[in-house]
């Protein structure tokens, strides 16, 4: 009986606090969208304050149809092939097209404010019966394996820069040879985890404040997401489609330079352009990466030798082609998925608190 009443108390506390908490996370939402807009506006103002927009609009207008749609073509084969690695990494618990659908939901999402699409992926396997957990620890494997990628890809292009000096390729070097020793570490552990967990025992007894953290929980999640890695022939074909996966927009950005003619070293301009823009996509505040991906674009072409009109159209060229390609691509996943819109980017917050309440009314009912 009196853990009845404390039940119900719950409920009741939540439901009078679901006002106050909703209009906070409304508040929080429209800051954070007005900081996208305002970091998407002063990108745009910075690339475009010392070149004619008529510069820009020239350069586009000498695109190539062919090499245009050679760049759609790559962007989708980045799609195909990153759903096919996904499908390894899930242990192909659910098909290759559910697995290739999830991935084009997941860059629709990550187009829109708040950048849903992780979350929207890890709901659409729940409901093909994957767990949240499994879903979520390979997400965060092949997010290292493209942290990898890109340190190394960031690596060997400086290293190959004829203007760079001599210690930043060294340094660029040594980064990336720690990157991939790193991840080699992390992997050893995936086929030995009891040294893993013995090794973050004895960290946490040597540093205290660290217990404070689930650092074992997280360990036996990252150890549970790089398990399918332990299988030769999957490590193998994660590697393949990992190369293939990055080497889609690598020829996307070398078509879109074609498309406009823009003839530099693409040896160096194109894996440092892709490299700096997946770290613009990265950036959580900005309007689909708006802004802040030309500038990325931008500072390549000036380490090349471009003139600022062209990287800027090479930029806006580039990007709209992701972008319509992820809205074409992402639409149609939602439509063979089954889910709508609301489903996939849905505020997991409302859910995991309906969830409570419903858990909680329910254990009222039962007792």
């Amino acid at each position: 009986m009196a853990e009845q009443k404390i039940l119900l108390r719950t409920v009741r506390l939540i439901e009078f606090g679901q006002p106050w908490f909703g209009t906070l996370m409304n508040v929080k939402r429209i800051l954070f969208f007005a900081a996208s807009i305002a970091v998407s506006v002063a990108s745009l103002a910075l690339i475009l304050r010392a070149v004619p927009f008529s510069e820009v609009l020239n350069s586009l207008s000498r695109t190539d149809p062919v090499y245009l749609l050679l760049s759609v073509f790559a962007v989708a084969l980045s799609l195909l092939t990153r759903g096919v690695r996904w499908w390894i990494l899930l242990n192909r618990r659910i098909s290759v097209l559910e697995s290739f659908h999830m991935i084009n939901v997941m860059f629709l999402g990550n187009q829109l404010p708040f950048r849903l699409g992780e979350v929207a992926r890890g709901v659409l396997a729940t409901r093909r019966g994957v767990p949240l957990v499994t879903s979520g620890t390979s997400i965060i494997v092949e997010r290292l394996i493209d942290v990898l990628m890109l340190v190394l890809l960031i690596a060997v292009t400086v290293s190959r820069m004829p203007a760079a000096p001599a210690d930043l390729t060294d340094q660029a070097s040594l980064f990336g040879l720690l990157a991939l020793v790193g991840f080699l570490i992390l992997l050893s552990f995936a086929f030995a985890p009891a040294t893993a967990q013995r090794l973050m025992n004895r960290l946490l007894r040597a540093f205290k404040p660290l217990q404070r953290l689930p650092m074992k929980t997280m360990l036996s999640h990252l150890l549970d997401g790089l398990q399918p890695l332990t299988d030769m022939r999957t490590l193998l074909l994660t590697a393949l489609w990992t190369l293939l996966a990055w080497s889609a927009p690598l020829a996307a950005l070398y078509f879109s330079h074609l498309a406009l003619g823009i003839e530099v070293n693409y040896a160096i301009s194109v894996p440092l352009g892709i490299a700096l823009t997946a770290i613009s996509i990265a950036m959580p505040v900005s309007i689909a990466a708006l802004g802040p991906f030309e500038v990325a674009i931008v500072v390549t072409g000036q380490l090349v030798g471009m003139s600022d009109a062209d990287a800027i159209a090479l930029g806006f060229l580039l990007h709209g082609i992701n972008v319509i390609s992820y809205a074409a691509w992402g639409t149609i996943g939602l439509l063979a998925l089954g889910a709508s819109p609301a489903i996939a980017f849905g505020s997991m917050g409302e859910r995991s608190n309906d969830g409570a309440q419903a858990r909680a009314r329910n254990s009222c009912t039962s007792d």
